[in-house]
């Protein structure tokens, strides 16, 4: 029999009859509703989802819980999604739980529910869960929610979400369940959060940091010590590949996220960057700003159905870039990169976690 992690990467991420929580709850209910077996920290927004849920659980892990936390999507490999104990969990034998039980439901719903039943298997104390698009009819909108954190909101996935920030917003807060904390970054969104039946609202930091300790702090009842984090670390976020020339992987993938990006990166202008980006992400202002790092820009693109042509995306960049090269594979558009920055010049990828995800496969490498 196919392996259930082959069979999980040959399935639509994207429902066929629209979105819904209708078959996710059909599914956990097949499972015996694992979700009810703890108490939930639901992470929504637009960008630093994980980077706030992986802060969150390590802060809850040093003031002793167990802890399950849910990441998407992933940059190395599957298992990167499911965590328990500060460990990744046992990614086929997880799915194969749900797979008997999943005829109609799609990639996420599957994933979502393999990590609820392996976290109430586990015996989890919390979980920390990203959502996937948007909140209201996320496949992670089942859970029993004592925290729910709002990271930011900016335009996207406007298709499904809306076309402003206050309709965006209005889909991501309504996960809120009534007497939960809500953890706000921004003051803009409190008086939604109340009306969607917050208990209590806590406005902190825009940080990703800020809003772990917020958060983690709101399902304890008590501080927490912000050092338990001083070393924790995501791939394909500001992730440091190498020094001669020096390359950097990070996964932002629209303009709030480059916007976290750009003024992180070591400041010189020379950077070769290497980029793919989705077609429904304004590539045209994500190109103006990555811009200013350098003159040379390689093309690429993942395998993913939304990404740019790689000639597509060089075209657009043309206008931003003095030398802009073609390489639709990832693997010689990140050597050729690297020649051109030389062991003493500079070069980052980014636009896309699926492109980054296909870089770090070591079975897709040719």
């Amino acid at each position: 029999m196919q392996s259930s992690t082959h069979w999980v990467e040959s399935l639509s991420p994207w429902p066929k009859d629209g979105f819904g929580l209708e078959r996710m709850r059909r599914l956990l209910h097949d499972l015996g509703d694992p979700q009810l077996a703890y108490d939930a920290i639901h992470v929504v927004g637009t960008n630093g989802k994980s980077t706030t849920t992986r802060l969150t659980e390590a802060l809850l892990a040093n003031e002793g819980l167990r802890v399950g936390a849910y990441y998407s999507p992933h940059v190395r490999g599957w298992s990167e999604r499911i965590r328990v104990d500060g460990a990744e969990a046992d990614f086929e034998r997880a799915v194969d739980r749900v797979r008997p039980h999943a005829a109609d439901a799609t990639q996420f719903e599957i994933l979502t529910a393999a990590a609820l039943l392996e976290f109430a298997e586990a015996g989890v104390d919390a979980a920390v869960v990203e959502a996937g698009l948007g909140g209201r009819h996320d496949a992670t909108n089942v859970l029993r929610s004592r925290v729910v954190v709002l990271t930011n909101v900016a335009l996207e996935h406007t298709e499904v979400l809306g076309d402003t920030r206050e309709e965006i917003a209005a889909e991501k807060l309504a996960v809120v369940q009534p007497g939960c904390v809500v953890v706000l970054g921004d003051r803009e969104w409190e008086e939604l959060a109340r009306a969607n039946g917050a208990a209590r609202v806590e406005l902190t930091g825009a940080s990703n940091l800020a809003l772990a300790i917020a958060a983690a702090q709101a399902f304890l009842g008590r501080e927490v010590d912000p050092h338990a984090v001083d070393e924790v670390a995501l791939p394909g976020r500001l992730e440091h590949r190498g020094d001669e020339p020096l390359e950097i992987w990070d996964g932002a993938h629209n303009l709030a996220g480059l916007g976290y990006l750009l003024p992180r990166l070591p400041d010189r202008d020379d950077w070769v960057v290497v980029a793919s980006i989705l077609e429904d992400k304004r590539p045209e202002l994500m190109l103006e700003a990555l811009s200013v790092l350098g003159r040379r820009f390689v093309a690429t693109e993942s395998a993913n159905a939304r990404a740019l042509a790689a000639g597509e995306l060089a075209t657009r960049a043309e206008p931003y870039f003095d030398h802009v090269d073609v390489l639709p594979d990832p693997y010689a558009a990140r050597a050729h990169a690297r020649a051109l920055a030389g062991q003493a010049g500079a070069v980052v990828v980014t636009g896309s976690l699926y492109l980054l995800a296909e870089l770090s496969d070591s079975s897709h490498r040719p």
